[in-house]
């Protein structure tokens, strides 16, 4: 299989090289010529696979220069029970007649995006053997709390690779920064950036589209890639649990082949509601992709109306993971609902870029509407729907699935729609102790007690373990201190590796 960008359709570029470039060299997101099928005799033979069966069987669909034996290698490098604390990895929990929870949180670093960044490390690197690649790979990640830490886990030590985090100084939670400034590993940098997501993201997209800059990298043995979800390679592990949960659901007999569901997804970069669009388009029956957004509703707004408008006041939440106005993943959608038209896609995020936005033509947008529903929670909706779904299942949800919830539950009431439906829920309720406890008990509950004392805490309320991973970050020291400007981000990098004259 070949890919192209979404704005030039002169690159045919085969996979090892769509994961060792990260982003097109036009500025692009690469994309397959054509998304793969599933035939319903094909879906039947995997619903008696084993996870691993299932991601092998996927990624050899898109992956096609990779020789099976390596898939296998790296699939199961990824998923193995010496980092994920659930055996079945991404497990599908059933909270009532209509409504199952998909469980991505169960990896090293407790949030969905382990699900992709265990496994993207294991692909770069067979790339860069299986090509004779002799540099090494800079992997640049701009973080709204979970991406970072989740690349810094999975690249950690890993030969030939250097990661270097940003993230937003005070836009994330406090045990996401824990986690990144207690990363041990030494190919590993860890930058806060002062300003927003959306700081961070704009910095490294200028790091990219800097030629000099890259050149100067090469000189020094390393190429730049990205472990953001504009990484293909970060996309398709995502594609893989959604047609992991609906088989899962059928083999349990909660629903037939011919039965369509409904997908609810929390996001902010809208990469993970993306690869659920995938799977549709391969061959899961889904009817509604419902966009769960917090007060940064622009996705809500955009897919309402067709005016993405990232011109707007922000938000910093209690789901600080979306706090994001630019969500770069929308681009490859775009290329979709303009049937695939590569000079509309180039001129739309032409106009994001210089005035802060773009509309859609109403033929776009009736495509977008026929697939997507869209609402969104504030912070009390989100702290509301916490309460209420413990209350109803005793079942505890993090402020990102929260917000799922909130909306799930809107989009009942709005339209009636009854299918099951698939709740994504992206991140343990531990990542946002403080959060969990005070919409459960109250703001007293978190009065003149640590980041740390909340994990008791909320272990001790909801009698639940606190996931191995967050136990020990009291033993953890902190190893990454950097602040810098967006303005720095350049800079800081150039020092990094010793660049001369940058």
């Amino acid at each position: 299989m070949l890919y192209h960008s979404t704005r030039g359709k002169d690159l045919q570029i085969p996979s090892m090289e769509v994961i060792k470039q990260g982003t097109a060299p036009d500025g692009g997101l690469y994309i397959p010529y054509k998304i793969p099928e599933l035939s319903v005799v094909e879906l039947k033979e995997m619903k008696g696979m084993t996870y691993h069966e299932r991601v092998v069987r996927i990624l050899s669909l898109f992956l096609t220069d990779y020789p099976e034996e390596d898939l296998i290698d790296c699939v199961h490098a990824a998923y193995n029970t010496n980092k994920f604390t659930n055996p079945e990895f991404a497990p599908v929990v059933k909270l009532d007649e209509n409504l199952f929870v998909l469980e991505l949180w169960h990896g090293p670093t407790c949030a969905f995006k382990d699900m992709a960044l265990q496994l993207l490390p294991h692909m770069l690197i067979t790339a860069l053997e299986r090509t004779d690649e002799e540099s090494g790979v800079v992997v640049l990640v701009a973080t709204s709390g979970d991406t970072g830490k989740a690349a810094l886990e999975g690249f950690k030590d890993v030969p030939g690779t250097h990661v270097v985090v940003f993230y937003p100084n005070q836009g994330v939670s406090a045990i996401q920064k824990i986690q990144m400034i207690t990363q041990e590993g030494s190919n590993v940098d860890v930058i806060a950036v002062e300003g927003n997501f959306d700081s961070a993201q704009s910095g490294v997209k200028a790091i990219f589209a800097d030629e000099s800059l890259k050149r100067s990298i090469e000189r020094k043995g390393y190429r730049l890639s990205s472990a953001n979800s504009i990484n293909w390679g970060r996309l398709i592990p995502q594609v893989v649990y959604y047609i992991s949960a609906w088989l899962d659901l059928l083999k349990t007999g909660e629903a037939e082949e011919d039965q369509l569901i409904d997908v609810v997804v929390p996001t902010g970069n809208f990469g993970n509601i993306l690869a659920a669009y995938y799977a549709k388009k391969m061959g899961v029956p889904i009817h509604r992709l419902i966009c769960a957004s917090n007060s940064n509703n622009v996705l809500t707004d955009f897919i309402n109306t067709g005016l993405y408008n990232r011109n707007r006041k922000f938000y910093k939440t209690i789901s600080p993971s979306m706090d994001i106005l630019i969500s770069s993943n929308m681009e490859r959608l775009l290329f979709d609902l303009a049937d695939r038209d590569f000079e509309k896609v180039r001129v739309w995020m032409e106009e994001l870029s210089l005035n802060g936005y773009y509309a859609i033509d109403d033929y776009g947008l009736n495509k977008l509407r026929s697939e997507f529903w869209a609402g969104y929670a504030d912070d009390v909706q989100t702290l509301q729907a916490i309460r209420s779904t413990y209350d109803a299942y005793g079942y505890l949800l993090d402020p990102h699935t929260a917000v799922g919830m909130h909306v799930y539950d809107q989009y009942r009431r709005q339209t009636g729609d009854d299918h099951k439906t698939i709740l994504v829920s992206t991140a343990s309720p531990f990542k946002f102790a403080g959060d969990v406890l005070r919409a459960l008990l109250g703001s007293v509950a978190v009065t003149d007690t640590d980041d740390i004392g909340l994990l008791d805490k909320l272990s001790r309320v909801a009698n639940m373990p606190i996931p191995p991973p967050l136990a020990n970050l009291k033993d953890k020291r902190v190893r990454h201190k950097t602040v810098c400007q967006q303005s720095q981000m350049k800079k800081i990098l150039a020092d990094i590796f010793q660049l001369n004259g940058v």
